[in-house]
């Protein structure tokens, strides 16, 4: 597996689980709630911070149904879209200069060619692209062509369309690749998520950095993903799980519960440890007084020859190993050896 180099970050091998707070467009064309969610994902951890770049026009018909569930279920997906899109190019031009002051990295997904040439101009480290944009293939090449890291989401898709799609870019000369497991459903119920996932396609592109791009309620399954080896956690992030607007709102972690799952996640990335099974100095102690030597269960005066009568198997593991036991039966003491006195072969002819 590489590593990718995404702004002052690495992702691969070796490296930290990169976090991306994925906004969205939980800003719903407020400049400032998009700057306090820049905010809020400085102080709870994350890496980087993602955002949608669309028009609405350009990205559905007037009249395309919505794939999710919720409480206005005759609203086209371009009613919805339609709201979301108002920030203006100064707009975006603050946000990116917010990250740069404040250290996180700025990302977004563009939907079609006019916003990934707005987002480079800005300066983009990398592109995300979404799982309903796997198979746009053409939007796929163009965005390669820039050169820059791609993120690419793998909901709802085949391997045979996520190799396709990975040649594609590759045959641009761009190899920066990363992918991510995803299940489009809104939220995602556990029992969708597929964890396991993550090993397949990890199997099937071995040297691509895998991560997981998450839809479920809460942080217990984007931790249990990085258990599994994902390299980049994506999770929606809102200020406020209750605002209207975005449909994204209500399945996003908010501020409290995002800094939860990077502090689990790094907690997880601790205990992940060595896959070598061996004595660590954590458990030196544990050698020492945890285990069990072979012990005198009486008074053994010197010259006495040892009988299975006469010893015991206790604590601590300071003495001759348990394993031992047949070879002292039979041996002489070379002193007196006192009741609950550890045995050590120089007490032993």
């Amino acid at each position: 597996m590489k590593k990718i180099k995404i702004g002052n970050k690495f992702v691969g091998i070796n490296e930290p689980c990169f976090i991306i707070a994925e906004a969205g467009a939980n800003h719903d064309s407020i400049l400032e709630r998009g700057k306090e969610l820049i905010r809020k994902a400085v102080e709870g951890g994350a890496d980087a911070i993602k955002f949608q770049t669309y028009v609405a026009g350009k990205l559905t018909t007037k009249t395309a149904p919505k794939y999710w569930k919720d409480d206005k279920p005759k609203e086209t997906q371009y009613q919805v879209f339609d709201k979301l899109d108002k920030l203006t190019e100064n707009d975006w031009r603050e946000l990116i200069k917010l990250c740069n002051e404040l250290g996180i990295i700025f990302l977004s997904t563009p939907f079609d060619e006019e916003s990934a040439d707005f987002l480079e101009d800005l300066g983009v480290p990398a592109f995300k692209i979404a799982s309903a944009d796997i198979t746009h293939l053409p939007l796929l090449k163009h965005v390669a062509k820039k050169g820059l890291p791609m993120i690419i989401s793998t909901g709802m898709a085949t391997i045979d369309e996520i190799k396709e799609a990975v040649e594609v870019i590759k045959s641009t000369g761009n190899k920066n690749i990363i992918l991510l497991h995803c299940i489009i459903s809104y939220p995602t119920a556990p029992e969708d998520a597929n964890l396991r996932t993550i090993k397949t396609i990890q199997t099937s592109f071995p040297d691509i950095p895998i991560g997981f791009s998450d839809h479920t309620i809460g942080i217990s399954t984007p931790t249990a993903a990085v258990a599994l080896g994902a390299k980049i956690i994506e999770k929606h992030f809102t200020i406020d799980k209750s605002l209207p607007g975005s449909p994204d709102h209500r399945l996003s972690v908010d501020p409290e519960d995002l800094k939860l799952m990077v502090d689990s996640i790094r907690t997880v990335e601790k205990a992940l440890g060595s896959p070598i099974k061996r004595p660590i100095e954590a458990e030196r102690e544990g050698l020492k007084y945890a285990r069990r030597s072979i012990v005198a269960d009486v008074l053994i005066p010197k010259g006495t020859e040892i009988t299975k009568s006469m010893i015991a198997i206790k604590r601590p593991g300071t003495g001759i190993q348990p394993k031992y036991l047949n070879k002292v039966l039979g041996r002489i003491a070379k002193k007196d050896i006192e009741e609950d006195e550890v045995l050590n072969w120089d007490d032993l002819e």
